[in-house]
């Protein structure tokens, strides 16, 4: 096992196959949850990041032990900076002003940090930041929806026929003492498809359920669809 170690870590033909594997292993663990909910940037994208920064510091310690005089740092500083470019390409901006994306972006950013460690040879470092990486969006993922499951403020979008609707619904949020504290109205393009809609937040009782105003709204007159943003 120490001669494994010793292997490894050091600069040679074996030890650069095994850490562009575990690049692409780390790295497409992590994209295969992001797949699994239909996420831009998945199992291939993430396995492809976290190699490419692996080869980059891999050329890093190439060219120092070629004896060019380089800063081993200066290659993985613009992977760290560069893969912002990519991880903004995953985020969006919905027409119900939804921020899509975040989580796939910061994974892709975790991915390369995970492959400059590897390539690097701090194999520690890697292994507790991929650990910790899973466990962000997956298990923190439930623990996450809990938390806003039972959240008091809400933020929801309501398509609806037409004015006198959203009259309605807003008087039945009031019946459920439900503190209304901003209204927008998106713009109506019936052109493209797009109702009539309203973005409403709004702070709820301690003792009322987030399925119960949603429930209330839809079964107003007029109503064509409610969803929690």
């Amino acid at each position: 096992m120490k001669d494994f170690f010793s292997l490894i870590t050091e600069y040679n033909t074996a030890s650069v196959l095994f850490r562009l594997a575990l690049a692409v292993i780390f790295g497409g663990l992590i994209g295969i949850e992001r797949g699994r909910k239909r996420r831009p940037a998945g199992f291939r994208t993430h396995m492809l990041v976290c190699l490419g920064a692996a080869m980059t510091m891999l050329i890093s310690q190439h060219l120092w032990l070629e004896g060019y005089t380089t800063d081993l740092a200066r290659l993985g500083a613009q992977v760290v900076s560069g893969i912002g470019f990519l991880g903004a390409g995953t985020i969006l901006v919905t027409g119900r002003h939804q921020i899509k994306g975040l989580t796939t972006a910061a994974g892709l950013w975790a991915s390369a940090s995970i492959g400059l460690a590897i390539g690097a040879g701090f194999y520690i470092g890697a292994l507790f930041a991929f650990v910790f990486v899973l466990l962000a969006i997956t298990v923190f993922s439930r623990l996450e929806a809990r938390l806003i499951a039972s959240a008091r403020n809400m933020n929801l979008y309501v398509e609806y026929a037409d004015s006198e609707t959203l009259g309605r619904v807003i008087d039945n949020l009031k019946k459920l003492n439900v503190k209304i504290y901003d209204v927008e109205i998106t713009k109506n393009r019936a052109s493209e498809g797009i109702s009539t809609g309203a973005i409403l937040s709004v702070r709820l009782p301690r003792s009322l359920p987030h399925a119960v105003v949603m429930a209330e709204i839809a079964s107003s007159d007029g109503v064509r669809g409610v969803e929690e943003l």
